[in-house]
């Protein structure tokens, strides 16, 4: 992900017919707003970061939706406002507080805003299928949502604190400037979502999987992550290069090292962090910039493996002569 991609733009909007042709514009899908134009006040906030944004929207009106499909996915937590939502025969209405999708990404819906702000993320459907677990059949389904509402008041908790995470760094400029950083970031956030609500992806492996996690998928699942680090990397990317399945290689990894294949991505990255350590200036660096580079989003979390791994703060090792 280029690091360019980040980026902040606020906006501030009156009449609903104005509101309609933004709101058209930012999400790139027709819609159709009714509200009174007296009323009507929006104040949104985006920071793009490529395959995720973070929003913040307050409005003064009731307003109306009808939206044709977003080809993008939309969780919304409502904040000081209430929302009510329909699509294909679901509906439902929503409090303060409360984590909801929006609809599926490629099925039209409508919505109902009352005055009030609401916090969201956007997240492309092709980060989330880089994220989830392939099918039996090696040939990956588009992901559905089997529910638009979270599997549990904890999950929904678990995403807020998650998106919470994320907003802060892309606030951060000198996170924003990290590639690895914000890549790290936006595969968390698609990852979590997935954890949060209902959906078809895979979560137990085949016999066939199982058979397929031997030493050679392994040694060639270890071979990319030792020369991709730097890179912008998941578990299927890991799987593929493996040429087996992600649960496979998530077997592979658990039954020979003990370690799921994004921890030892992290302790090989934690590993090149150690040696730029070593290498670096201290006049010239920070444990922060070599974390960021790394792909290490909080600094404190950083120092923490870092002397679980070398018995020191990171912060000596640089200044070592």
């Amino acid at each position: 992900m280029d690091a360019t991609a980040v980026r902040t733009v606020t906006h501030e909007i009156s009449r609903a017919d104005a509101i309609e042709h933004f709101l058209a514009s930012a999400y790139g899908t027709s819609m159709r707003i009714r509200g009174r134009d007296d009323h009507c006040l929006l104040q949104h906030r985006r920071i793009d970061a490529g395959p995720v944004a973070a929003e913040t929207a307050y409005q003064s009106a009731d307003l109306h939706f009808e939206v044709e499909p977003l080809n993008k996915l939309i969780v919304i937590r409502t904040s000081t406002c209430r929302m009510e939502r329909a699509s294909d025969g679901d509906e439902r209405r929503y409090g303060a507080g409360e984590v909801f999708l929006v609809c599926q990404p490629d099925r039209p819906h409508t919505a109902r805003w009352l005055p009030g702000q609401f916090q969201n993320c956007v997240i492309d459907p092709a980060l989330l299928a880089r994220v989830a677990a392939s099918t039996p059949a090696r040939r990956p389904e588009p992901i559905r949502f089997t529910s638009l509402d979270p599997s549990t008041p904890q999950a929904a908790g678990q995403w807020w604190a998650a998106r919470c995470y994320v907003a802060d760094l892309l606030e951060n400029s000198e996170a924003a400037a990290a590639p690895l950083v914000i890549a790290t970031a936006a595969r968390l956030l698609a990852a979590v979502t997935l954890a949060t609500f209902p959906n078809n992806t895979v979560s137990e492996p085949t016999a066939q999987d199982r058979r397929d996690a031997h030493p050679a998928a392994l040694s060639r699942a270890i071979a990319f992550v030792d020369e991709h680090a730097n890179q912008d990397i998941g578990v299927t990317d890991i799987a593929a290069a493996a040429q087996v399945t992600v649960r496979s290689v998530q077997l592979a990894f658990r039954r020979h090292l003990d370690l799921t294949p994004m921890q030892y991505l992290r302790r090989v990255r934690l590993g090149r962090a150690h040696h730029d350590l070593v290498a670096a200036d201290p006049a010239r660096t920070s444990v922060t910039a070599v974390a960021y580079r790394w792909g290490f989003g909080s600094s404190s979390r950083f120092a923490t493996c870092y002397r679980q791994a070398y018995g020191l703060p990171p912060s000596v090792t640089l200044h070592q002569d």
